[in-house]
């Protein structure tokens, strides 16, 4: 790990406010007229540059923030809760005169389904222009999250997308790419998905979405069947699913796809990696697939648990970790994360989040189908996975 004066990670796309209202009702109906009582609020800044690149940094690994915010009365208070927040680095992000900073209003019942309320301000003029290259030099990872949230990086067919993770490559860094969820009956709902995703994963390395995102984009008709059916988590018909589309995705390009599924875990598996600056980090991660359950906790709020288990597994990859205990960690910071109602207070040092893990943490329990088989470690191996012991 090289000193905090260099960044080795890089963390960009989508920034905004998150002004977070916490509700005693299980149910809200945003109804013309009615007035709804909120018991507290939390501003905090969101979106995946704060979630996940304040958690590396947490987490030990010096990080760049590039972004974009308006040049207003919220773009300063972005930047300052930033620092404020331990971020190092924030000289990647940039001020637009077009547009205004980014705020979600989250709207938390005590049920833990979430909605939004979401001005894309500065975001939606992001282009690839905005990231400088020259601060990229210093750096070994560049990850970029929430393109569905970010219209000119998804439209056109993501030629803006594309060429952002081009000039990343010419530079010679690991590439990591997050999604976000996009709004089906928004401009981004309505975007070809799957056309995009094959014009932009031979740029990628490293492909972290949920298994949301992928159903959206990938399968639709089993997305739309898990919403009518009011399915929670994830059906144990599924697994061969989760298993078959992260085939299809490492045929597109990625070396290394994590599958997000909240509830149920992380999934990952690998391909052979021949990217010379990947494979010197990695030792046994050659053709993996394992599926690694959730860490037993008290949940206090959701938001940012995704972001956070993608840094989670970054930071050990940047440490060199195997892979059984970059994913273990993964998990680990994203149950830490879930233990605060806001996205990045509950994330632990590298050294106390370790520490805890090491302490005999209890899991969750799974239950895959035949073909998958359970570890000491409490990890399950997968059909696909090249190992026979995760010894």
């Amino acid at each position: 790990m090289n000193d905090a004066s260099r960044p080795l990670a890089v963390v960009a796309g989508h920034l905004c406010l998150d002004i977070v209202c916490h509700l005693d009702a299980s149910r809200v109906a945003l109804e013309p007229g009615s007035l709804i009582e909120v018991h507290g609020t939390t501003l905090a800044t969101g979106g995946a540059v704060s979630n996940t690149g304040l958690a590396l940094s947490k987490l030990g690994v010096p990080t760049l923030l590039m972004a974009k915010v308006g040049d207003d009365a919220l773009g300063a208070l972005v930047k300052e809760s930033l620092l404020r927040s331990g971020a190092q680095h924030v000289e990647g992000i940039t001020t637009s005169a077009e547009a205004g900073t980014s705020y979600t209003v989250v709207i938390t019942p005590p049920s833990g389904e979430r909605m939004f309320l979401h001005d894309a301000g500065a975001n939606a003029v992001f282009h690839s222009s905005d990231i400088d290259t020259s601060l990229l030099k210093s750096a070994l990872l560049f990850h970029f999250g929430y393109p569905p949230l970010m219209r000119q990086l998804y439209t056109q067919g993501g030629q803006e997308l594309v060429k952002l993770f081009a000039a990343v490559k010419d530079q010679g860094l690991i590439t990591s790419l997050d999604l976000s969820l996009p709004d089906p009956a928004s401009e981004a709902g309505q975007a070809d998905w799957q056309a995009l995703l094959k014009r932009v994963l031979p740029q990628v390395d490293i492909f972290l979405p949920s298994f949301e995102e992928l159903l959206y984009m990938l399968r639709p008709e089993t997305f739309k069947q898990l919403k009518h059916t009011g399915e929670e988590a994830l059906p144990p018909q599924l697994a061969g699913l989760v298993s078959e589309i992260a085939g299809e995705l490492l045929a597109m390009g990625p070396q290394i796809v994590g599958i997000k599924l909240g509830p149920v875990g992380f999934y990952l598996r690998t391909a052979h990696l021949t990217l010379p600056r990947l494979a010197a980090l990695t030792t046994n991660w050659h053709n993996r697939e394992l599926w690694a359950p959730c860490f037993q906790v008290t949940v206090a709020g959701t938001v940012g648990a995704g972001d956070t288990t993608v840094a989670g597994f970054l930071a050990g990859l940047l440490r060199g970790l195997r892979l059984e205990d970059a994913l273990d960690t993964a998990c680990a910071v994203g149950a830490c994360c879930v233990e605060a109602l806001d996205a990045v207070s509950g994330v632990k040092s590298w050294e106390e989040t370790r520490a805890r893990m090491q302490q005999g943490w209890p899991r969750h329990e799974l239950a895959l189908p035949d073909g998958w088989r359970r570890e000491d470690s409490a990890l399950w191996r997968g059909p696909n996975d090249a190992h026979r012991s995760l010894a």
